[in-house]
């Protein structure tokens, strides 16, 4: 019974890890697509007024 209570714990902290990291991970690829839209709206507006200094 005590084999079965330890494989049943493994499971639940293997899948609550997954899950953990399956959220960090999308969080931070919201992250990186906001940090990519600010980057070239950045860009765009030096590059339309006229500045070559990046």
């Amino acid at each position: 019974m005590n084999i079965l209570l330890i494989i049943v714990a493994i499971i639940a902290i293997a899948l609550l890890l997954t899950g953990g990291l399956v959220k960090a991970v999308g969080f931070l690829l919201w992250v990186g697509i906001v940090l990519l839209v600010i980057a070239v709206i950045v860009f765009l507006i030096r590059s339309i007024s006229g500045r070559r200094s990046i």
